[in-house]
């Protein structure tokens, strides 16, 4: 399964890259503004510093909500970088888009999906990845991991290459039970990551190791 982080603070890139597991970034306006970046020129030129820090793929969000308002800022998206992925919704017009840019090789991620109705027509439109938000299905008493399964299912039938990216992964569980469905790829914040490098009984090993070693090199 692949490790995306999901974020637009560097910092937090770079320690993720520096694990030696990262293999990408979604990002997206929200994640922006949070991190004090605003106005286009600065959004373009931190996707391209993202890019530089990662080596594997970039979601990079479109804010247009017609298809040729997609279209133009996704080629914009595109031109930048080549590792930027074109981050599209999961609309009518959206679905128009990504087609758009599939048949011209250009990569796409599908978001805000909730259904496996939806997933259906990304895979369809020839999206790269499509993204299902499991933590927000949860947040309303759906089960978000169900719907992971279905993904896998429908697309396992049918032999698409479309991605299974599992985004709004909020902890460690979420991942190891999307790993499990066999989700292509997971996105989630710094500290879902690291949440995978803990145990109590490894902490315990580890403080019994060094009080042994300090017993027998006294």
């Amino acid at each position: 399964m692949k490790f995306f982080i999901d974020t637009a603070n560097l910092e937090q890139i770079k320690e993720a890259q520096a694990l030696g597991i990262l293999d990408g970034v979604t990002t997206n306006p929200s994640l922006m503004a949070k991190e004090g970046i605003t106005g286009t020129n600065n959004i373009l030129k931190h996707y391209v510093d993202i890019c530089n820090i990662v080596e594997g793929d970039v979601s990079a969000e479109v804010n247009a909500l017609d298809f040729e308002g997609m279209v133009k800022e996704g080629e914009e998206l595109a031109e930048l970088h080549e590792q930027i992925v074109v981050k599209l919704p999961m609309t009518k017009e959206g679905v128009k888009a990504c087609k758009y840019f599939s048949d011209r090789g250009i990569k796409t991620n599908v978001t805000l999906v909730f259904s496996a109705g939806q997933a259906l027509l990304a895979a369809k439109a020839g999206a790269t990845y499509v993204s299902p938000f499991l933590g927000r299905l949860d947040d309303v008493s759906t089960d978000g991991l169900n719907l992971i399964q279905e993904i896998r299912d429908i697309y396992d039938n049918y032999g698409f290459e479309t991605q299974i990216l599992a985004a709004s992964v909020r902890h460690t569980m979420h991942i190891v039970n999307c790993a499990k469905i066999g989700a292509d790829v997971m996105t989630g914040p710094l500290s879902a990551i690291t949440g995978l490098l803990k145990h109590p009984l490894t902490d315990i090993g580890i403080a019994q190791f060094v009080a042994d070693f300090e017993k027998g090199n006294k």
